[in-house]
């Protein structure tokens, strides 16, 4: 409770200003619209007192008293009353990822049928599909490394472009997967939402092992690496193992129904996210709308006879 009242403000305080002249023209209608005021500077008050039926009796609440309800509690929902924060509706449901996926000819091996790299493709499809509407983004890499796609809620647009990837139309062989991080690192960085990287590989050289435990630095996100490797070859894989251990990066393998799909989507969902950019992360809770139906049921007594505001 305490916390709330500390954080409660107004959103457009200015409209506050609109209380300043509504106790003046509460008091100027409800004399100029009372009978016996106007009278009593003509006719003796001995005499107005006899002629004034139920002059006697306490004023009820009169319409005059009840604008002038609805006039401070209008007021106060115009400007926007406040006490906690929201998310924005632009800002994304959940953080961006940037899949960088190994495009060499190891990932052409059909031991994970039909091969490495489409096996991925399809488990990169199933990733996108799961997270809907969150942004994903394409590197591929090899001897060098291409951004193929920044980070963008199309899903159609990122599985169309992960399709066309083949270790033909890249113009090195290799490994070159601490540059191809690093990119991946910057993409993130510039779009200043947060997020992880999402590593599909079959393999890392190792030199890129030994490069991976001084380049921790340049990388301050969360990495997941997805092997695309035969679930019973995996504990084999030293050079993954040792890869995701000088990163601390998870490790998963590709398997054959969805739980790993399920467990990367479940990790990177848990990655953290930033509101540098404006419009995006979170905002104040609109609060006046609550008093809407203060001001309606205020309203409902204009419906009775006789009940109208003379001048």
């Amino acid at each position: 409770m305490n916390t709330a009242l500390g954080a409660f403000h107004f959103l457009r305080p200015w409209w506050l200003l609109l209380l300043l002249p509504a106790p003046f023209l509460w008091w100027q209608l409800r004399n100029r619209t009372d009978a016996t005021t106007r009278w009593a500077s003509v006719i003796d008050p001995a005499i107005l007192r006899a002629l004034t039926i139920g002059g006697e009796k306490p004023s009820r609440l009169s319409p005059h008293d009840l604008l002038f309800a609805a006039w401070i509690i209008g007021t106060l929902a115009v400007a926007g009353p406040t006490w906690k924060r929201e998310l924005s509706p632009f800002a994304d449901a959940r953080p961006p990822v940037v899949a960088i996926i190994r495009v060499a000819p190891s990932m052409k091996a059909e031991d994970l049928p039909p091969s490495r790299l489409e096996r991925a493709v399809q488990k990169l499809t199933d990733l996108v599909t799961t997270r809907e509407g969150a942004s994903t983004g394409l590197i591929a890499y090899s001897g060098s490394v291409h951004l193929v796609l920044p980070p963008t809620p199309d899903k159609d647009v990122v599985i169309t472009m992960a399709q066309a990837l083949s270790p033909e139309i890249m113009p090195r062989e290799g490994d070159n997967l601490v540059e191809a991080l690093r990119l991946a690192s910057r993409v993130l960085r510039d779009g200043g939402k947060g997020g992880s990287l999402l590593v599909m590989t079959d393999t890392v050289a190792p030199d890129q092992v030994t490069l991976l435990r001084t380049a921790r630095n340049d990388i301050p996100f969360e990495v997941a690496l997805w092997a695309a490797l035969p679930p019973a070859r995996l504990d084999a894989a030293q050079d993954l193992h040792s890869a995701a251990s000088s990163i601390d990066a998870s490790l998963e393998a590709m398997t054959p129904d969805r739980t790993d799909v399920d467990a990367i989507a479940g990790e990177l969902d848990r990655a953290s996210t930033t509101s540098d950019v404006a419009g995006e992360g979170e905002r104040w809770q609109e609060a006046g709308y609550w008093l809407t139906p203060l001001i309606a049921l205020l309203s409902l007594a204009w419906f009775r006879r006789g009940w109208v505001i003379g001048a």
